[in-house]
């Protein structure tokens, strides 16, 4: 991967010429995304993450932070937090902007120490990949929790994306889960290798999440089928 996502945080954050980014799916169009997006500040933010903050507690991971709004604006909160990425770029412009705990970091391999809130927004779910992996996620945040902790996740059900027939039924692929798509994302004339990101309808995750030992509540629902669901132990 040329870290392209993270390319373009960096330049963001050092005035290097930014330009929109560019991602695309295996279901949609070309779509243009301005990287200052990525930069907002609580006021800006959909309320959904506006809510998961507000409910933040004690000790927070925020797992794949991005250009690290939500850390920054919790940590000026005074609250401890540890902000992971695997994009090396989009950490170094964590930390430029004055994020304190800041790594580059696959939670998969993160060990020690524990949490009392793990926050996974803008779309949480889509580093788990794939429907098969996800208890693998699932059971790796399960152990970062502290007894009383809890996992705030943000998704949607793209089921919308697709045809509906005349039966009110949808028209989606037969093979696989229909919510596993396929990115891609291009910066400055460069494209990076495809990658699978994951959008889960809340029922699924509702099941993943009790087959695997987890309480799972409906916190909020946006007004696109998006959702922020609480995982607890």
């Amino acid at each position: 991967m040329k870290d392209l996502f993270g390319k373009a945080i960096l330049d963001f954050q050092t005035n290097d010429s930014t330009e929109d980014l560019i991602t695309e799916t295996n279901i949609s169009e070309a779509d243009e995304m301005s990287v200052d997006y990525l930069f907002r500040s609580f006021s800006d933010m959909p309320k959904l993450e506006k809510k998961a903050l507000q409910l933040c507690k004690g000790k927070i991971l925020d797992v794949g932070c991005g250009a690290g709004s939500h850390a920054l604006y919790l940590q000026e909160k005074g609250f401890d937090v540890t902000a992971i990425d695997i994009s090396a770029n989009a950490i170094k412009a964590c930390k430029l902007r004055g994020l304190k705990n800041a790594k580059v970091q696959n939670v998969l391999d993160l060990n020690g120490g524990k949490f009392d809130t793990i926050l996974l927004l803008m779309n949480g779910t889509g580093i788990f990949g794939t429907l098969a992996e996800t208890s693998k996620y699932l059971q790796k945040l399960k152990s970062l929790l502290n007894p009383d902790g809890q996992v705030l996740i943000d998704s949607s059900d793209i089921i919308y994306m697709f045809d509906k027939e005349e039966d009110g039924s949808y028209s989606v692929p037969a093979n696989g889960y229909y919510g596993e798509l396929t990115f891609t994302v291009s910066y400055k004339n460069e494209t990076d290798a495809p990658f699978p990101w994951l959008y889960l309808d809340y029922n699924t995750l509702q099941n993943a999440a009790h087959a695997n030992g987890l309480q799972c509540e409906l916190i909020l629902e946006g007004k696109h089928f998006d959702y922020l669901a609480k995982l607890t132990l």
